[in-house]
């Protein structure tokens, strides 16, 4: 699990040890610790909750004891409020004390004769509403558990027909209001107090209809009206899709504007689904993570106003199975850069270079302005061909092997102008003696050409090889050579 310092432009602060004996399926910040539920997710597997602070394991809290017969389930969604931590399952809620980590209490909903899931993504609580936690059913019902006393108070009735499981809730800013969204696309604010709908933003049967897996409220103030000097702004997401839709709640509620492709589909899957949607509290910004293995801030600082955010910061890794790692080695002999750097290709048709001392260096080699020029194909494509393309397929194919030197690489003053991989024959062979040459050369799937890349501006190069015999780079032990004077493809 990594810890990440928002005000420092998404720096990695800790990474905690020792590691979980199995997969993290939730985590939640509270005070200065961290809690990470793990395992659970096959019934011969364990599962547990442990506590983590300054990235180090402190303490681990009292699993209940498992009645012979029953199944293990997963701890889906952490909420620590008060006294006490509420841990959600897909068939019961499990209850903590937050004093001394001690099991308090299993919230198990009734039987019925229609067996409804719990859905323990949505388990949440709300201001002034002590010791309640509020969980979604997958039959669309909102039940109200309180956890001291360990009864069911009272659920809350799907306000639409055929509205489906709930998918999302979350408190709005303005108490007793709550956002719940359905599984048909649906989403409502309803008032918990009166157990009446406030707003009805979306319903069911609608194009576009995505059920809604994250809300979050802006809290800052301001940001919606026509001058965005109002407050009332909502994002959501969507479980089919990498936009982030912006509302404006005033006046019945409206979209103000989309925030497309947030978050992008890779590799094979061509579907995304952003994770999480978050509002920091009481400023601009806003934070999302999505399937695409990327962690990205945004900003509401455009002037004149806007009601879509510009990028702020990001982290993103390969988000598609790795093919092909090897560290950068050194430029000369006895160099401290020896096993600093890692090279990294992956499915996803990407290039990168991973920091081993510091997280915030880690870059993607650029291989041109390829997101630019897919939205341009999208724009141009006449709506009765639907056409669409991925800015991964503007890419070079899949990497399969890839050899690096940095004995004559020019660094940031390397000479790289011009198109890439074009092969220009107007190089001055002298400027790239005294500036440097490329020092990474790659072989892809499917591909007869052998491409060069630029270490030092972390950037595709100039230049495409053919194989002698016009086939695709082979894979071997050792596919490229590097030589003080050239390179040698096989």
């Amino acid at each position: 699990m990594q810890t990440y310092d928002l005000r420092r432009g998404l720096s990695l602060v800790f990474l905690t040890r020792p590691q979980t004996p199995t997969l993290i399926t939730a985590t939640y910040a509270w005070r200065d610790r961290v809690f990470a539920a793990w395992g659970g997710q096959s019934a011969a597997q364990q599962s547990g909750v442990w506590v983590f602070k300054r990235g180090k394991k402190v303490a681990q809290l009292e699993m209940p004891s498992i009645a012979p017969g029953s199944v293990v389930q997963s701890v889906d969604r952490l909420v620590v409020f008060g006294s006490w931590i509420v841990g959600c399952c897909s068939n019961c809620i499990i209850v903590w004390k937050s004093a001394d980590y001690s099991h308090y209490t299993t919230l198990t909903p009734a039987a019925t004769k229609k067996f409804t899931k719990l859905v323990p993504s949505t388990l949440c609580t709300m201001p002034t509403y002590l010791n309640k936690v509020f969980v979604g059913r997958s039959d669309g019902c909102v039940d109200i558990w309180n956890v001291s006393t360990g009864k069911l108070v009272y659920s809350v009735l799907p306000t639409l027909p055929g509205a489906g499981a709930v998918s999302a809730l979350q408190p709005s800013p303005a108490l007793s209001l709550l956002a719940i969204a359905y599984a048909s696309g649906s989403l409502v604010i309803h008032n918990i107090r009166t157990d009446k709908p406030v707003l009805c933003l979306k319903k069911p049967g609608l194009t576009n209809s995505a059920p809604i897996t994250s809300i979050s409220f802006r809290t800052d103030r301001i940001g919606a009206g026509e001058d965005g000097r109002q407050d009332g702004v909502m994002a959501t997401a969507s479980a089919d899709g990498g936009d982030i839709v912006m509302w404006d709640l005033n006046n019945g509620g409206r979209v103000t504007g989309v925030l497309r492709n947030a978050h992008e589909p890779s590799g094979e899957d061509r579907s995304v689904q952003i994770n999480k949607v978050e509002f920091l509290p009481g400023q601009p910004v806003m934070v999302s993570t999505g399937s695409d293995n990327a962690l990205r801030t945004w900003i509401f600082d455009q002037t004149p106003f806007s009601p879509i955010p510009r990028p702020l910061h990001a982290r993103s890794g390969h988000s598609a199975p790795i093919t092909k790692v090897m560290f950068v080695p050194s430029g000369s002999d006895g160099s401290e850069v020896v096993g600093k750097w890692l090279l990294s290709a992956g499915q996803d048709r990407s290039l990168f270079g991973f920091s081993l001392r510091k997280d915030s260096q880690n870059t993607e080699l650029s291989q041109g302005n390829v997101k630019s020029k897919a939205k341009k194909i999208g724009t141009s494509s006449t709506s009765g061909s639907q056409q669409t393309i991925r800015y991964e397929e503007l890419k070079a194919p899949e990497i399969t092997c890839l050899a690096c030197s940095l004995n004559r690489d020019g660094g940031m003053g390397a000479a790289a102008g011009g198109p890439i991989w074009a092969n220009a024959k107007a190089v001055s062979a002298e400027n790239t003696n005294m500036t440097g040459w490329e020092s990474i050369v790659t072989g892809h799937k499917g591909d007869k050409f052998a491409r060069t890349w630029i270490w030092g501006k972390k950037k595709a190069g100039r230049w495409a090889l053919e194989t002698g015999d016009g086939t695709e780079v082979k894979v071997h032990s050792q596919s490229f050579l590097f030589v003080p004077a050239c390179v040698c493809v096989f």
